[in-house]
């Protein structure tokens, strides 16, 4: 190298304007505290270290020790199993996969290996029983379709074990019905997997709404349809799946109105429209487009279908502004934007949360509850709500009528 190819450095010294000081050699400086950060109540805290015109930067995770998290075995290995609940056990905080029940050894050994489990925790459905000697499972998943819900629940309650259950939560009230009754007989916890109940917007829009920050909630449009394919699938059995669009998509917008507004319909008015043409349609319905009237005096309408480009929104229009949640019922793709009135004119601003997996905070929601021993946000009784409210919507529906709900405290 020659001397025109070296670089100089200089190293500066305190009060000149030619740079930072620089500590000598082998000296070494303590970080300050905004950067060190402290311990509280065995959890790692940080002060904001971002500038006032920055969100904040959320507080690092803080999962359980791997001993403490709650063991769950997931019971049905189909698509919802596959590609949503197994990976978002890796971003739960509480909840560890611990077992697995299906009535496919073969397909279960190959998900097994790829998890990490052992073949001692496969189980399939008719020995369920057995799980009752694995202390380490200490919950079970139902992932199976929903006619099945009844008896796959049952068996994991009498082997002694907590149950998390996918929702439509069964075919009819009177089987949600005996669902909890089974649980409670077996002293162990149910609880419905309403996933939008835990998604980060679909909170925020409930907070919002029942805020009064808005104003009173006047109207709610909820649409959730999608292009349904062959007609051999479960979902257009009657038998296996209790319905049609209804109890597939159209729940996400019953509960979803529910959820926001945090009270119950008094009266539900339905109407549902088959293709005369098609086939798969002879046991299940394809759209339903139904109305719910509330005490608030809210009204929410809402639709469902087989039969129609995918479209998962929500649109709640309020006394002093409207929230417009896309893709409300979806896995992820959320948006929300909100309208009101500041000063003179009309402020649309959009929403921004951090995406946070929403099986993974269903999971770890229900881990909690059973680890901790604490109230359930979505136990049994919510699925026999909206199944009570599903036998209506249906009956109206036949009768060409709007259905009168009395006394839905009792449900």
């Amino acid at each position: 190298m020659s001397e025109n190819d070296k670089t100089s450095f200089t190293v500066t010294g305190p009060g000149t304007p030619d740079g930072p000081t620089l500590p000598a050699a082998g000296e070494w400086q303590r970080p300050a505290g905004i950067d060190v950060g402290s311990v509280e109540e065995g959890r790692v805290k940080f002060p904001n270290w971002r500038g006032e015109a920055d969100k904040p930067s959320a507080p690092p995770p803080a999962p359980s020790p791997p001993a403490k998290r709650v063991g769950f075995a997931v019971a049905g290995l189909g698509r919802l199993s596959l590609e949503q609940i197994l990976p978002a056990f890796s971003q739960c905080a509480h909840a560890r996969l611990a077992g697995l029940v299906s009535g496919s050894p073969e397909k279960a050994k190959a998900v097994a290996a790829q998890y990490g489990i052992d073949e001692s925790a496969i189980y399939g459905y008719d020995d369920i029983a057995r799980m009752a000697d694995n202390e380490d499972i200490q919950v079970v998943y139902v992932v199976t379709p929903n006619g099945l819900h009844p008896q796959h629940v049952a068996a994991a309650a009498k082997a002694g074990k907590h149950v998390l259950c996918e929702k439509p939560m069964a075919n009819t009230a009177d089987e949600a019905r005996r669902m909890i009754d089974a649980c409670a007989a077996a002293h162990v916890k149910l609880m419905i997997a309403y996933r939008c109940q835990f998604e980060v917007f679909n909170s925020e829009a409930a907070r919002l709404v029942q805020s009064g920050e808005l104003g009173r909630p006047r109207i709610i449009e909820a649409t959730n349809t999608q292009a349904q394919g062959p007609g051999d699938q479960w979902r257009l059995k009657a038998a296996l799946a209790g319905g049609g669009a209804l109890p597939d998509i159209g729940l996400y917008c019953l509960n979803g109105a529910r959820h926001v507004l945090g009270e119950e319909p008094v009266e539900v008015y339905a109407q549902i429209v088959n293709p005369a043409d098609d086939d798969r349609y002879r046991e299940v319905e394809e759209t339903m487009a139904f109305t719910l009237r509330f005490p608030s005096g809210a009204i929410a309408h809402c639709a469902s279908s087989y039969g129609a480009h995918e479209s998962k929104d929500m649109r709640i229009r309020l006394e002093e502004g409207w929230i417009d949640l896309e893709n409300a019922f979806a896995y992820k793709g959320q948006r929300m934007r909100i309208a009101r009135r500041k000063d003179k004119i009309e402020a649309v601003e959009e929403q921004r949360l951090e995406f946070k997996n929403q099986f993974a905070l269903e999971i770890d929601h229900f881990a909690q509850c059973v680890r901790d021993d604490h109230a359930i946000a979505t136990p049994g009784e919510e699925g026999l709500r909206d199944h009570v409210l599903m036998e209506a919507l249906y009956r109206s529906a036949r009768e060409g009528r709007p259905i009168r709900l009395d006394n839905t405290s009792a449900w």
